[in-house]
């Protein structure tokens, strides 16, 4: 039986837990209600450890602060991370296949993320360097945002795409709306949209600081074919993470503070393909300039 996705269950916020005291927000597939997304932010003080297995499963270490070394029966990487926050620069990102056993140890304490998306291919570990990362401008106006591609479509992993934006305070992002919830290719198979679970993992750059996300189905999407349409509109603040099953999903940054946000995508192809919502595709069409504030580095 399909979910009823609301304001309530699309956001997930930090709750600590006792037995797990250094994990800060987490997504399981069974609290999400779909098939492949697992995600957790987690800490660690210096010298501290955290030891897991992928299993069936390819994973991605981002950091987020601190600086961290991970060994595994798959090699060993030093000095990942280093930036003070997510503000100051991009991510390092290590890339694990399936079977690797690891250990993360914080050199410099701090906060991580990791997801992990089931899989019965095999890749070969990569470390993903800031230098590497490819920055750029998306939108115009007071839709300007940037964007980090840390793990684009087209990277040698089976599902997994990981991208980091920024939107500063008072714009908009993922905007006009988008959506990715069916698989449509053209006669020439090209693809036109892929069908991805999305999480959006916030932060902001002071500690009340927050946004407002929609996300909406219309009858182009599954759910709201099947009767379970959604329209939510929630506010994550600091390490809350909104689910995206289905559906378009703008964001908007409260004035006075720049939103950041991790997206986790993973579907039918390792892609970013989706179509704007049709009533508010034609404003991007009207973008005389881009907001001055972007870069942030």
């Amino acid at each position: 039986m399909a979910i009823q996705y609301t304001a309530e269950n699309i956001l997930i916020c930090p709750s600590p837990r006792a037995d797990d005291p250094d994990l800060i927000v987490e997504v399981t597939p069974e609290r999400a209600g779909w098939e492949y997304i697992s995600f957790q932010a987690r800490r660690l003080a210096t010298g501290q450890q955290w030891s897991f297995q992928t299993g069936e499963h390819e994973l991605a270490f981002v950091n987020l602060s601190g600086r961290y070394t991970v060994t595994s029966n798959r090699g060993e990487w030093h000095g990942i991370g280093g930036r003070a926050n997510v503000f100051t620069g991009a991510a390092h990102a290590l890339y694990l296949p399936r079977h690797t056993t690891f250990t993360v140890t914080a050199e410099e304490g701090g906060e991580f993320a990791v997801a992990w998306v089931p899989t019965d291919q095999d890749h070969d570990p990569w470390l993903i360097r800031p230098e590497d990362v490819a920055i750029s401008i998306r939108g115009g106006d007071n839709v300007s945002r940037q964007i980090n591609d840390l793990l684009p479509p087209g990277s040698p992993v089976h599902r997994l795409v990981l991208v980091e934006v920024y939107t500063p305070s008072g714009n908009w992002s993922s905007y006009p709306g988008h959506k990715h919830d069916v698989h449509i290719e053209d006669e020439a198979g090209n693809l036109i949209e892929a069908d991805l679970e999305e999480i959006y993992f916030y932060k902001f750059d002071r500690p009340e600081g927050y946004a407002y996300q929609r996300v909406y189905t219309d009858e182009n999407s599954p759910l709201h074919q099947a009767g379970y349409p959604i329209d939510a509109l929630v506010r994550p603040t600091e390490n809350c993470v909104v689910l995206v099953p289905e559906g378009y999903h703008p964001v908007v940054s409260a004035p006075g503070y720049t939103t950041y946000y991790l997206n986790v995508l993973a579907g039918s192809a390792q892609s970013l393909a989706n179509q704007d919502d049709p009533r508010y595709a034609w404003v991007k069409e009207t973008y005389k300039t881009v907001d001055p504030r972007l870069p942030l580095y």
